[in-house]
């Protein structure tokens, strides 16, 4: 009896961990993915929707629209508000590379990964996303590297490290 309950244990914050976050609480939907148009974040200050590139947003807000139009599966537009930040950022490349795997371009998700990692090897959000996608690609001896990589850099216990020990535990990724 005591193996169901740690099982459950641990897959209960595995999903409670929101994507692209260590929070145990999803992206908070706003009128960016209810009511804003293509393009456009919603400006909790003016309570109106902005263009993605307005001076009365910062990057952080721009990250946090990005990371609530993905979990609720607006790839396209996710990739819209991404284009109005620095490209070179590793959580831009970070999101690429996940909306690339979850629009079914592996290659080009793999790419954005190793690009993200160069710009931050520290990221453990990316290395859990990269983990994930070798391990649908059937590569799960690189996933297993990923994982590792994520508890030497301090990631145990994390979103990161728990989504991808149960994608290598159920061989699928994570929905969102």
């Amino acid at each position: 009896m005591r193996l169901p309950l740690l099982t459950a244990a641990l897959l209960i914050p595995t999903m409670a961990f929101a994507a692209g976050s260590d929070s145990a609480t999803p992206p908070k939907t706003t009128k960016t993915s209810t009511t804003c148009e293509a393009g456009q974040v919603y400006d909790e200050k003016t309570s109106t929707c902005v263009d993605k590139s307005s001076a009365l947003i910062d990057d952080d807000t721009r990250y946090e629209a990005v990371r609530e139009l993905a979990y609720n599966g607006h790839y396209t537009r996710a990739g819209s508000v991404l284009d109005a930040m620095n490209p070179e950022d590793s959580r831009v490349l970070t999101y690429r590379g996940f909306i690339a795997r979850k629009t079914g371009d592996m290659d080009a998700a793999m790419t954005y990964y190793t690009a993200a990692i160069a710009a931050n090897a520290d990221n453990i959000l990316v290395r859990s996303y990269m983990g994930q996608g070798l391990v649908e690609a059937g590569k799960r001896d690189a996933a297993k590297v990923q994982l590792a990589e994520i508890r030497a850099r301090g990631g145990r216990n994390t979103w990161a490290e728990l989504s991808l020990r149960q994608a290598l535990k159920s061989g699928v990724g994570s929905s969102y």
